[in-house]
């Protein structure tokens, strides 16, 4: 099923991206090279046109990667207490939940403790998979490739948070006194499925 909020043209683009990507990867002809390359600068340029971005930018986050193309993966830790949930403050103002994109060698479980003690300075453990979302399907704006998110709830274990160079703060809220977030990785509706989850110890995990 294609995202709800994904637009035509970006899902013209993304599978222009994935064929050649794919052709890339695994021609051996020189032209055909050629002829995929540009097919790549085709799906950038409709990026670029659609989103009044400059056209190199876009080849940066669009064009620079190699190998048959899956989905990233990226995670995001629920940490509660006193009924309220942990937030860190990035460096534009907006609040997110502790994550980000799952490193080599890593597992989902370790990389969501890994991101709190970097993000948050907290020693957490990983405790059970609240969801895994479609990025495109819950985050704006649309990406033009697709990101997996899962959704971790962890009990905190010890640790105080310190300035670093991805975050300036960390607060726990409630829900009805969420700050402005970072919609790109988290938005209100995400952070109400982590509470609902925390609150239900019989929670079965959501996945598209």
């Amino acid at each position: 099923m294609k995202p709800t909020n994904s637009p035509q043209w970006l899902e013209w683009a993304k599978e222009l991206q994935f064929i050649a990507q794919a052709g890339l990867t695994y021609t051996h002809d020189d032209f055909d090279r050629e002829r995929f390359e540009r097919i790549r600068e085709i799906a950038a340029e409709i990026v670029s046109q659609a989103n009044d971005m400059p056209l190199e930018q876009v080849k940066g986050l669009f064009c620079n990667e190699s190998g048959f193309q899956t989905p990233k993966l990226d995670t995001r830790a629920a940490i509660f207490k006193d009924g309220k949930i942990l937030l860190v403050e990035e460096r534009n103002g907006t609040w997110s939940l502790p994550g980000g994109w799952v490193d080599v060698m890593e597992t989902v479980r370790s990389n969501t403790v890994k991101e709190v003690r970097e993000e948050a300075g907290l020693e957490v453990e990983a405790v059970r998979l609240i969801a895994l979302q479609d990025r495109n399907r819950h985050n704006p704006p649309p990406y033009a490739y697709n990101v997996c998110k899962a959704f971790v709830l962890c009990r905190e274990k010890g640790g105080t948070f310190q300035p670093n160079i991805e975050t300036i703060g960390s607060r726990y809220f409630a829900l009805d006194e969420l700050p402005p977030l970072a919609e790109e990785k988290n938005t209100r509706e995400q952070i109400a499925m982590c509470f609902a989850a925390q609150q239900n110890e019989n929670w079965q995990p959501l996945f598209e």
